[in-house]
């Protein structure tokens, strides 16, 4: 994969020691609604590399859906990638995860898990990442090139039930952006955006976030009763799975910019939905496909088609982190990051930082790496105490 950047420290070799993966589970209190089914629990798979000298690094994989998945990923991060890597010696983070993805392209399509094996791989690449950084003495978001660890926010996951009390919450605590999850029916969608409009902050925006709950007629349909209402994006209305004619078909009917990304894989499914003109804001998930290794050519790809990058992101705080500090770096003016305003210690607990919001921007600090060191022990007795 070619490189896109030039580091402002030198960076050496490494050679990876150990990689362990930790599944934490904690109980929620008001459970998540999408369009296509309910959190009932938070489930968060962390990742701890070491490297031969000593030097640690934390990343994160995707496991929201089903929750089950979440001790199925570890296994086979145990089992079938993890082996690929430990106690070999790499030049650059790029070259662990180009091996990580090659060698386990065949078993995904043999195994029917792509998805699976390529948020494993990617979670590893964020550890390699962090621990990298680290190295370095160096915040990640200065180690990927950026010249400010400030992050322009929008509180995101905001449910159909009483959506306007979280939205003036969230306004209360500094967000000026907030989305709302749609899908569940075109009245109570309609009525949820007028609510949640009326607490919106002075120069504050919304945007909508479909889940893929629409066929094409009733995504247009939608899209002409929403769009009145001026939200800054209309998100995922389609499947991701759906041809481009249909994306492009929707685009054509609606004057409101369409984002999606968080499911695709592989840099050729984003270029074809970015060559198909359809889209406005590209949202890859770096802890779902690609870590950051993938996502540094992506997102130039991005910037370079004239669209807006705006990272998924629905986990817990090391994930989280690594996705704002990737942003601070690679993201531009219009870049926001998405920050779940469902509560959540897994994630609040493990990103500090983004947790204090001022006019709508975060600020990651300096830290070496993103800053923070999980306390494993911990974290597993405050889930336990929330059964």
């Amino acid at each position: 994969m070619p490189q896109t950047l030039t580091y402002p420290v030198a960076l050496e070799s490494f050679t990876v020691a150990n990689i362990a993966a930790f599944c934490l589970r904690w109980p929620v209190q008001r459970p998540v609604q999408t369009s296509f089914g309910t959190m009932f629990d938070r489930p968060a798979v962390l990742v701890r590399v070491e490297a031969s000298d000593g030097a640690v690094g934390w990343g994160e994989i995707w496991c929201n859906f089903p929750a089950c998945g979440a001790e199925h990923r570890v296994r086979l991060l145990e089992t079938v990638v993890a082996p690929l890597v430990v106690g070999h010696t790499f030049a650059a983070a790029e070259d662990a995860f180009d091996k990580m993805s090659q060698r386990t392209a065949v078993l995904a399509i043999q195994s029917g898990e792509p998805g699976p094996l390529a948020q494993v791989c990617a979670g590893i690449d964020l550890a390699i990442w962090d621990m990298l950084a680290r190295r370095a003495n160096v915040p990640l978001w200065k180690l990927l090139g950026g010249s400010s660890g400030t992050v322009k926010v929008y509180a995101s996951g905001i449910n159909p039930d009483r959506p306007e009390e979280v939205v003036a919450a969230k306004a209360a605590e500094g967000y000026k952006a907030f989305k709302l999850k749609i899908g569940f029916g075109e009245e109570r969608d309609l009525a949820n955006v007028i609510a949640i409009r009326s607490q919106l902050p002075s120069g504050g925006a919304f945007m909508l976030d479909a889940n893929q709950a629409w066929d094409l007629p009733t995504a247009r349909h939608m899209a002409k009763r929403l769009s009145e209402h001026q939200p800054a994006w209309l998100e995922e209305p389609l499947r991701a799975d759906r041809p481009n004619s249909e994306w492009q078909a929707l685009v054509q009917s609606t004057n409101i910019p369409l984002a999606a990304g968080e499911n695709l894989i592989g840099l050729e499914a984003f270029e074809n939905m970015i060559a198909s003109g359809s889209l406005g804001v590209v949202q890859p998930d770096i802890a779902k496909w690609g870590g950051i290794s993938a996502s540094l050519p992506l997102i130039e790809r991005i910037h370079q088609a004239g669209l807006r990058y705006c990272p998924h992101f629905l986990g817990a705080g090391v994930g989280q982190l690594a996705s704002a500090h990737l942003m601070a770096a690679r993201g531009r003016e219009s870049s926001w990051l998405e920050i779940d305003a469902n509560q959540n210690p897994l994630r609040t607990e493990l990103s500090p930082e983004l947790c204090v919001i001022q006019d709508g921007a975060a600020h990651l600090g300096d830290a070496p790496g993103i800053g923070i060191e999980p306390d494993i022990a911990r974290l597993q007795k405050l889930c336990e105490v929330a059964r």
